[in-house]
């Protein structure tokens, strides 16, 4: 087996970058696969156009006779670019997205009349076969269809010569069985709350938008590195493996010069993205070796959401050109930072304005203060929910880590903003005086554009962080689909901005009071009440702990724990009430996270007691067995005189036999606890047993195999170590 590796390495060596032209400057090539407004005018009827343009800037629902019409044009677009099948292109609740193709190829009843056939049912529905996907017990087995129905808000692309549409996935009886359907809901809820309370300042704005950039954080390791290691291949990180005695230690990696293989990679990737529509602006080099960042221009939430799964896609696709694995786990190697994919989320309106984004003028800076605090006010009262909404088996190794937020949400703002909250804090209760009324919009609020010129995030320890003019929401994890976070985040700000103008309505209602007066007395209170969310030390010190736990923040540190509030009458409340997941729709999910976390950590369990047992023990045996051999030989030259000559031999057998009862002990004990687990038959119960009871013997298992991995001779070892899996270019 040590041959394998040895075959990796001396081909991972010798790679060349593949060869790669720009075919165009990438102005010109953006969305030249996407069927975009470009598109559409070109291939669709004025009719049509418009049909689209109201579906997506209204809602407005398209009847099947204009669905036909642009079925028709969106055919013909496709076909002239060598296109051949199409497919729902979906995102079940497995985290991943999910297609099926089919041709646009038809023949009559007898198999003439050969024809390319692609109308308005197709485009709008269709039935995949997809009765395996999770559904956390929503649909029976006589109720097993789910639809797929066309979402014309995320313009359908062309990948490869496939047609891919961008749709939701529903079950027979109605429920949302995908990730799509709850943030489109979320999302237009938030419109409509935020442009109720954008009306006190303009009443101009016809709607609001929610907007997202992700930081796509990555590994890039040689595929034949990689296909030598049976737990990245099966698991997505590696089980074991002994540091390697460089690191990250120097931070030469982070912002260097990109080595030439990888580069090569990164412009083939952002060509394919251009020709995508997926803005691509930013690479570099992060913190671990052979770990990298890929970021876009903010875009709409939905949108934004879906160029992400299409990107991860597309990463591992163009990885393979390239000889190349890309790894998004959270955590692929001990001792060296993992990663995560940063949200940054605003607001923005239809008059081109972001809400958090300060301006010149006072009124303006008071809707910009409003949306902050309510934003604020909302983490602090569904911090736990938000919690839930990043929390998985993988982003459980990261989260508290060196490079990571700790699992305690709280909110960085600086102290520029700070020292202005403490001001408006000590606003008048009731009607405000006109001199205060001066002061408070000349000198605080009217100094906030200065304030913040060099208000600058530097806490890398805060999970959800005021970056200038955006919230970065640091929790999370480079696996995850982004929806989930975003339909959290977007629908506890909405259900805040509607508690906020219902307070502010009451004052002007029932107190008389000015408009300004009552949005001041109203934010006043909720920086009083928000005042425990806000931190601006240290994350990762004891101290926090010990404080938030005083200040009575939650520090759920495993999945279990957290995604109990995704059921709590608070979460599901929420959701009911707002429309975007009904109680059935959510309690569904729970399961379902619940039994991916159960089943993941029950695939890592096998699979690391399978590498121990089948390729550590046996090294370690032959090793030890040369080891006896040699003992043998000094006995028979040196007679009585052999055990001090051969001490540390004598040594190194007694320490391997110690750490092989201790790989087979432990594996024992580990899969009799698997059991006893799988067993239960309550989801909760067993995803605490197996957090519990089962994975806490991985690192007792690990620790035997990383120490005999430094007492076994390296050219024996089979498995590729850490030096040579980070540090291969």
């Amino acid at each position: 087996m040590s041959t394998l590796r040895f075959q990796a390495l001396k081909e991972a060596s010798t790679r060349k970058p593949v060869h790669f032209e720009e075919i165009d400057r990438k102005s010109n090539i953006f969305g030249a696969n996407v069927f975009n407004e470009k598109a559409m005018k070109q291939f669709l009827t004025s009719d049509a156009l418009k049909g689209v343009r109201d579906a997506v800037q209204h809602g407005t629902k398209i009847d099947r006779k204009l669905a036909d019409y642009i079925a028709m044009g969106m055919k013909e677009w496709a076909l002239a670019k060598g296109v051949t099948h199409y497919t729902h292109w979906f995102q079940p609740l497995t985290g991943t997205t999910a297609e099926k193709h089919d041709a646009f190829f038809e023949t009559s009843y007898d198999g003439s009349d050969p024809v390319e056939k692609f109308g308005g049912a197709q485009l709008v529905q269709q039935e995949p076969d997809a009765s395996s996907f999770p559904n956390g017990g929503i649909r029976n087995t006589f109720e097993a269809r789910g639809y797929t129905a066309w979402d014309p808000t995320s313009p359908a692309f062309i990948y490869g010569t496939t047609l891919c549409i961008p749709t939701v996935f529903i079950a027979y009886t109605g429920e949302a069985l995908d990730n799509k359907i709850p943030l489109l809901r979320a999302l237009s809820v938030m419109d409509e709350a935020a442009t109720e309370v954008c009306k006190y300042f303009d009443k101009n704005v016809k709607k609001v938008t929610a907007t997202l950039g992700w930081e796509q954080e990555y590994f890039l390791i040689d595929k034949a590195l990689a296909n030598s290691r049976p737990d990245l291949m099966m698991t997505g990180r590696t089980l074991l493996g002994h540091t390697s005695a460089k690191g990250q230690q120097l931070d030469d990696h982070y912002f260097g010069s990109i080595p030439t293989r990888a580069l090569t990679y990164m412009r083939d990737l952002e060509q394919e993205c251009m020709l995508l529509g997926i803005p691509v602006k930013t690479r570099h080099n992060e913190v671990a070796p052979n770990q990298f960042e890929l970021a876009p221009i903010f875009e709409e939430t939905n949108l934004a959401v879906d160029h992400n799964c299409l990107l991860m896609d597309v990463m591992q696709k163009v990885a393979e050109r390239h000889d190349f694995k890309v790894l998004f786990h959270e955590k692929p190697f001990k001792g060296v930072n993992g990663s995560g994919k940063h949200n940054n989320w605003s607001l923005a309106t239809d008059t081109g304005v972001n809400l958090l984004s300060p301006s010149k003028t006072p009124m303006s800076n008071l809707q910009f203060l409003t949306f902050f605090i309510n934003t604020i006010k909302a983490v602090n009262d569904y911090e736990t929910l938000l919690r839930a909404s990043i929390a998985t088996a993988s982003n459980d190794h990261r989260l508290g880590a060196n490079e990571a937020p700790p699992a305690i949400i709280s909110v960085f703002i600086g102290a520029q903003l700070t020292k202005v909250l403490s001001e408006l804090e000590s606003v008048t209760t009731g009607k405000l005086s006109p001199e205060e009324k001066t002061d408070l919009k000349l000198n605080v609020v009217g100094k906030i554009p200065d304030v913040l010129l060099d208000n600058t995030d530097r806490n890398r320890t805060s999970p959800f962080a005021f970056t200038g003019n955006k919230f970065e929401f640091r929790a999370v994890g480079s696996t995850a689909n982004c929806s989930n976070a975003m339909t959290t985040l977007n629908a506890i700000v909405a259900k805040q901005l509607i508690d906020f103008k219902t307070e502010v309505d009451s004052l002007i209602d029932s107190k008389d009071m000015k408009k300004d007066d009552a949005i001041f007395n109203v934010l006043r209170e909720y920086i009083k009440q928000s005042k425990k969310i806000l931190f601006e030390g240290d994350g990762y010190s004891e101290a926090w702990e010990k404080e938030a736990a005083k200040r009575g923040l939650s520090n759920f540190k495993t999945t279990p724990e957290a995604i109990k509030a995704k059921v709590s009458k608070q979460a599901l409340d929420l959701f009911s009430e707002l429309g975007i997941l009904n109680h059935v729709e959510a309690e569904a999910r729970y399961e379902i996270e619940l039994e991916e976390y159960t089943k993941k950590i029950q695939i890592e369990g096998r699979v690391l007691g399978d590498i121990a047992r089948n390729h550590v023990i046996p090294t370690a045996i032959r090793y030890q067995n040369t080891l006896i051999e040699n003992v043998k030989g000094l006995k028979e030259i040196f007679g009585k005189e052999f055990e001090t000559i051969a001490k540390e031999q004598i040594v190194l057998i007694k320490e391997i036999s110690g750490h092989i009862e201790g790989i087979n002990s432990k594996v024992l004990a580990m899969t009799n606890e698997r059991k006893k687990a799988n067993q239960l038959t309550d989801a909760q119960k067993m995803a605490e047993t197996y957090c519990n009871k089962v994975k806490p013997y991985f690192e007792d298992i690990r620790n035997h195999c990383d120490k005999l991995e430094l007492l076994v001779d390296d050219e024996s070892w089979t498995l590729t170590k850490y030096r040579e899996l980070l540090f291969t270019k």
